[in-house]
């Protein structure tokens, strides 16, 4: 069964940081086209942008999502590099829980998705820190070529998910 974009639901509002994302993506559209390129995102990994974001490559036949550029914050949060490395590869923990499922839903239905992820409980060590994470679709050679994303973490996530 296909995840629906209703899984990974845009909130009504997203935290300022994610929006920060979001309209550079916005920014990045040509024309009237709903998907920008993927070949027009350039930003500095230095940048606070750049930090909490990450680039995934998108292949077909079979659906596979590859890590291609990733932030410092998030290699620091994930706790080891993961650039050049397939999704299904690597143990998928916070901040990437379900990242392989949002890819999907991002991909099939060419829209961003959203996800969110309470801070557990004292002592839950899988997930000590909630966080949010935003999806968005590149576009290249005639389908969805690559992912844009972003996670922050809780401080600057938002605390319900609409």
């Amino acid at each position: 069964m296909a995840v629906g974009v209703h899984d990974f639901c845009l909130p009504d509002e997203l935290g300022s940081d994610l929006s920060r994302i979001q309209a550079y993506w916005n920014g990045l559209k040509r024309g009237a086209n709903d998907i920008p390129f993927w070949d027009d995102v350039k930003f500095s990994l230095r940048s606070r942008l750049g930090r909490e974001s990450m680039l995934i490559d998108v292949f077909d036949n079979p659906l596979r999502f590859r890590f291609d550029l990733m932030g410092a914050d998030l290699t620091s949060w994930y706790g080891e590099p993961i650039g050049n490395r397939f999704l299904h590869e690597i143990g998928l923990h916070a901040p990437f829980d379900e990242l392989t499922l949002q890819c999907r839903a991002t991909v099939e239905h060419c829209a961003p998705t959203y996800c969110h992820q309470a801070a557990a409980r004292k002592g839950d060590a899988e997930h000590p820190n909630g966080y949010a994470r935003l999806l968005l679709p590149l576009w290249g050679n005639g389908r969805i070529e690559m992912l844009l994303g972003a996670v922050v973490l809780d401080k600057a996530a938002r605390t319900s998910s609409g």
